[in-house]
Parts: C-alpha cells; structure tokens; sequence
C-alpha cells in the first residue's frame, strides 16, 4: 500500500492534519476542507471520505470502506476501527416515494433525513457492516460482521444482526492495554 507524503497531505487542504497521518493514494477524498485526520490515524486502499468527517487518534479505516458525512458530519473518537466494507452515512432519502430520491435532483424535490453519527472511543465496526444517520455508536461498543446499525447503541456491547441488537457485554479489559499503550507512546 502506497500512502500520500506528509507535503501531499497538506496540499490537499485538509482542515486539520495529525502527526503520523497516513491515507492510502488510493482512496478518494472529497471535501478536504471538512475532514480532520487526528494523530496516528489512517486510511488505506478504495476507501471514500466525504463530508465533515473527524477522525480521531489511533483511528483505522480499513480497505474499501465508505464515510459519508455531508453537512451533519461523521465523528470518530480516538482508537475506532472499521473493517473491510464498512458504511457510515449521515444522510438518506426518503425511500416512500412522497419525495424524489437522487443527488442531481435540488432538494425542494425531497426529502433528506440528515443527522450526525458518531463513533465514540474504542468502537470497532466488522467487515461489511453499515450505519444509519442519527446513530451513535456507544463508547467500547463491538459490531459483528454484516451489521445493520440503525439505532444507538449502549455502551460496552457486543452488537449484530440486522437490525443491531445487543447479544452481549464487551469486556473492558482493553481499557488497561489502552493506557499502558499510550504511556509507552510518551517515551
């Protein structure tokens, strides 16, 4: 995997660029001006980043996956990992047929649900899964492969299905692992 230069990164006109950034130059980002990339984080080969989006420290988007954040944005707190083919979007249509669908149609002609999504610390989302608008996804939260998150989680579960339900508590053991990783960091 190639990754942009640091002086490639900054000539995209990020809003704000970390130490240690690293996005794949296979991926495809729109809206540089909207999108913070936090220390350490990284984005790899295929996948899309539009919108406001604000990607925290130690944050991963694995291959082929798709951030959408139009104007509600899409926030991710530090060490959120999104596996191959995860989709996060902060907007839809309305799919009843009151109201056109499509992005070349001017929104008078419908009906947008738009709101922000948020990704809090220690979230990781498996392969293939996707996220609705309005979600908030519950610090420490785990969602199985091939999840359809449409409601807000609870924090420090263990999510899947689609719809998402809770099967499970998740472990908080990685919470001691989190702090003596980020001591060795300071060294």
């Amino acid at each position: 995997m190639a990754y942009l230069t640091k002086e490639q990164l900054q000539a995209m006109g990020f809003k704000a660029i970390g130490e240690s950034v690293k996005v794949s130059d296979k991926a495809s980002i729109y809206n540089p001006e909207t999108i913070v990339l936090g220390d350490h984080s990284r984005i790899d080969d295929f996948c899309i980043v539009s919108g406001k989006v604000s990607i925290g420290r130690y944050c991963h988007l694995t291959p082929m996956c798709l951030i959408a954040g139009g104007s509600p944005g899409i926030t991710f707190a530090d060490f959120c990992t999104l596996a191959y083919g995860v989709k996060v979007f902060a907007q839809s249509d309305d799919y009843s047929g009151k109201t056109m669908v499509n992005s070349l149609v001017p929104a008078r002609f419908k009906n947008e649900y738009l709101a922000e999504v948020v990704l809090e610390r220690q979230v990781i989302v498996g392969a293939g899964s996707i996220i609705f608008p309005g979600v908030t996804v519950r610090e420490g939260c785990s969602v199985g492969a091939m999840t359809l998150v449409n409601k807000s989680t609870q924090p420090w579960g263990i999510y899947a299905g689609n719809p998402a339900r809770r099967i499970k508590d998740r472990k908080q053991d990685l919470l001691e692992l989190e702090a003596q990783f980020l001591k060795e960091q300071q060294k």
